[in-house]
């Protein structure tokens, strides 16, 4: 199995283009956590489908692109053995995946907070107050 790196350019176009449009993703060779975006007038959700996986499977760091960076990788048991057989369908498993969203201008990429739980991480990204969007703009004297 393949590992998927996929890597969004803006923050809510492509998931929206990923609704209507999967065609990034073809099931049969691998599968891709499920993902929920979700902005309210505070912060914005991110939620990511993970069965069976714990807070020891994931990283998630802002790297100096400003992107949200996921990476996942379950470390492989023998599960062939522990179910006394073998797949013929498995959708279920994921070895190595990477998500990365680039975040909005109005992220607070320094209070990011994640934690997982119920088999879902969640990632909890704070949005700037309107004075401290104000504040980053810099004004330029001219001379």
């Amino acid at each position: 199995m393949l590992p998927m790196v996929r890597k969004n350019q803006s923050w809510l176009p492509d998931i929206f283009n990923d609704f209507f449009d999967n065609s990034w993703m073809e099931r049969a060779n691998y599968t891709a956590p499920a993902i929920n975006v979700i902005e309210n007038e505070k912060e914005y959700d991110v939620e990511l489908a993970a069965p069976g996986l714990t807070k020891d499977d994931f990283q998630v760091h802002v790297d100096e692109d400003n992107n949200l960076v996921i990476n996942m990788e379950k470390k492989s048991e023998d599960n062939e053995k522990k179910h006394h057989g073998r797949y013929l369908r498995r959708e279920f498993s994921y070895e190595k995946f990477q998500q990365m969203l680039t975040l909005p201008e109005d992220a607070e990429s320094d209070k990011i907070e994640a934690h997982v739980e119920h088999g879902v991480l969640n990632v909890r990204i704070p949005k700037k107050t309107r004075e401290e969007l104000q504040k980053a703009v810099k004004q330029i004297e001219i001379h």
